[in-house]
Formats: structure tokens, sequence, C-alpha cells
């Protein structure tokens, strides 16, 4: 593998990321990981790992470059840590995330490892409104995301991700967590009404027996079945968008 860390330059300022792709002669599809609340760890590069092995360059964007450093021991949670969580994950706005990502683009556009063309992008809890804004605001490049037990995809905000659907060209995935106290209950059937609204391609999948975090090998509510069945999920979807 090659692994770096790299600095994106965005509107705001530079943003330190994580890169990693495999090892191998080419170029590969590009793919953003947007992370969730706890931020950069170990954790989310080895995620990032595991999808360069599966023969795509992966970019790990912090997002929450604009507050400075942040870096948490998330086994240490606590009520005073969780504070931090919601303040840094609420100093996001759809549009920094927007910006954000084109910056991210055109970074992927200047690798030599990274395939011209299409990319793809991945996101769990708060960035499941992330992913959405992506793809709909970068309809001709974001053609393959997903989103995993996603927050803030449907609100009653005038810049609810939902809203957007009609502008994505691409192919979106939403899987949900069975027990989730942060997806209210209109969420799940109001995204399935705008998806049908739009006719846009996507799917929308609840994975039974999980609670939010499923994914997340290091989590209490870790359910290897569903998150092995997240995964195959994840690289069908850019397999068929972006390998072509």
């Amino acid at each position: 593998m090659i692994e770096k860390d790299v600095i994106v330059t965005t509107k705001y300022g530079p943003m330190p990321s994580f890169a990693v792709c495999p090892d191998q002669p080419g170029a590969f599809p590009g793919i953003i990981f947007y992370m969730d609340a706890p931020g950069i760890r170990e954790e989310l590069r080895n995620m990032c790992r595991r999808i360069a092995k599966h023969g795509y360059f992966c970019l790990l964007p912090d997002l929450f470059y604009r507050l400075g450093t942040i870096r948490l021991d998330v086994a240490r949670r606590d009520d005073h840590m969780m504070n931090v969580f919601r303040a840094a994950m609420n100093s996001l706005t759809n549009q920094m995330i927007a910006d954000d990502t084109g910056g991210m683009i055109q970074w992927l556009d200047g690798q030599d490892k990274v395939k011209p063309g299409p990319v793809g992008c991945v996101g769990y809890c708060m960035s499941g409104r992330m992913i959405t804004t992506a793809a709909a605001r970068y309809p001709t490049r974001m053609m393959a995301a997903e989103s995993l037990y996603g927050v803030g995809i449907v609100t009653d905000k005038e810049d609810s991700p939902h809203l957007l659907l009609d502008k994505v060209k691409g192919e979106l995935y939403f899987g949900f967590a069975e027990t989730d106290h942060t997806v209210p209950d209109n969420v799940i059937p109001d995204l399935k009404a705008a998806i049908k609204r739009t006719g846009i391609k996507a799917t929308v999948e609840v994975f039974k027996g999980t609670s939010h975090g499923f994914a997340f090998g290091e989590r209490a509510v870790y359910h290897p079945v569903a998150a092995e069945e997240s995964w195959s999920r994840l690289f069908t979807l850019w397999d068929r968008n972006l390998k072509g």
C-alpha cells in the first residue's frame, strides 16, 4: 500500500487529510471517505486501507480542520467528550461540506494514481447528509455514494439534502440501523418518497437487529454480519459505477 498524510487546499484554508492507494501500477478510482462525528482516528484509516485494497484511491479528510486539530480517544468517551463531538459536528454546514468537496475533487484530479472521471464516496453517521449533498452538488463527478446510519438527510430546513435529490445523476445507497435514536421515524418514509418522486437510482435498506454504529468494529454495538454486508453493498455499488 501507498499511504501518506496530505494537505488538501480548500477555499477556507488547508485541510489535513489521509490518502491511501494500492502499491501497484496504474491509476485507481477516487473515493472520498467522510468521517463520523468522533473524527479522524486509526479505525477510520484502517477502513480506508480496506477500501484501497479493493482497488481504490481513498481520501480521508479532516472535516473539523476549521477548528484546529481535534483528536479524541473514543473508547474513553464521557459527557464532556460528547459535548465536543456535538459542537464540532454542529459547526459544519451543508454549504461548507459542498465547498470542501470541490477542493477534494480538485485535489484528486491532480494525483497521478487517481483514475480520471467519476468518483465515489461513503459517509457514516453525521456524514449521511454530506454524501447526499455531494452527490447533488457535483452530479457529473460523484457517481456512487453510500450513507451508513446517516443523520441529517431529511430535515425541515431549506438546505435539507433530500430536497436536492432531483439533481443527482449517480447512484445512491442508504443503509440504516434498525434501532437508531438519531433518525426520526419520518426520515426513511420521506427519503423513499423523495427517491420515488425524483426517479433517481437509489436503494434504502434497514439492517435488522442492528443499532447505530454497527459497522465500526471497535464499538460495543458492532454487528459483524451486518457490517460485512454493508461492505459488500459498498464495493458492489462502487465497482458497478466506477470501474467500468
